[in-house]
């Protein structure tokens, strides 16, 4: 089955860390404002320092370059703590449901084992009742990838892009072993398998539920 998203024109990316939005998505993200010029993004990263927020801010820049229409909101709740924070990122949400009305909204995933991520996912759910959400997949070594059931296939190039910004706008992060453009490369390719992806790449996203209009 192939589904189009012809139709949407308005874009949410929820990310609990300032690369959250760039691994879990960024792809889709690059090709999506390569191919249609007009889609407006809120792009909200609920954790940061003062460093990875510049990270944030600057990384976003990059990858919605050809998007005229963008709002790039980055908090500064302590990484690893935004359950003991719930009160105030639960206010956040209810703050981005009045400020943003989006067709697509791309977040974590339900099963995620970092408690951020969890966090993040379960308010995405609590706020937007009625809308298509993609929940993305981040690899960590808590080793909880699953079987997605969405696929986004990717040209080759758009591959190359995604890994470039990341490894560019994300100092902080290089010293860190997983965090290289094989892993981020070998993810896609594995990904583009499964979905049986012409160009052989492909990010993946898990739905909970869609609702088909079959509206003439």
């Amino acid at each position: 089955m192939t589904c189009k998203l012809e139709k949407v024109r308005r874009v949410l990316c929820l990310g609990a860390h300032s690369d959250d939005i760039e691994i879990g998505c960024g792809g889709a993200i690059l090709q999506l404002t390569e191919k249609t010029a007009n889609l407006e993004f809120y792009w909200l990263v609920l954790s940061s320092s003062p460093e990875r927020a510049a990270e944030a801010r600057l990384s976003a820049g990059a990858f919605l370059r050809r998007s005229r229409n963008k709002t790039v909101v980055v908090k500064s709740f302590r990484d690893g703590f935004l359950p003991y924070e719930g009160v105030a990122v639960k206010e956040c949400f209810e703050e981005l449901k009045g400020a943003f009305k989006p067709d697509l909204i791309f977040t974590h995933f339900r099963h995620d084992l970092h408690q951020d991520h969890r966090l993040v996912c379960d308010l995405t759910w609590n706020t937007f009742r009625h809308h298509l959400i993609l929940e993305y997949e981040i690899p960590k070594f808590d080793a909880d990838l699953r079987s997605p059931n969405v696929f986004f296939p990717l040209s080759a190039s758009i591959c190359r892009r995604k890994s470039e910004l990341l490894l560019r706008h994300f100092a902080t992060q290089r010293v860190k072993p997983w965090f290289s453009e094989d892993l981020f490369r070998g993810l896609m390719r594995i990904r583009g398998v499964e979905a049986a992806s012409p160009t052989g790449f492909a990010e993946a996203f898990y739905c909970r539920k869609m609702l088909l209009d079959n509206a003439q």
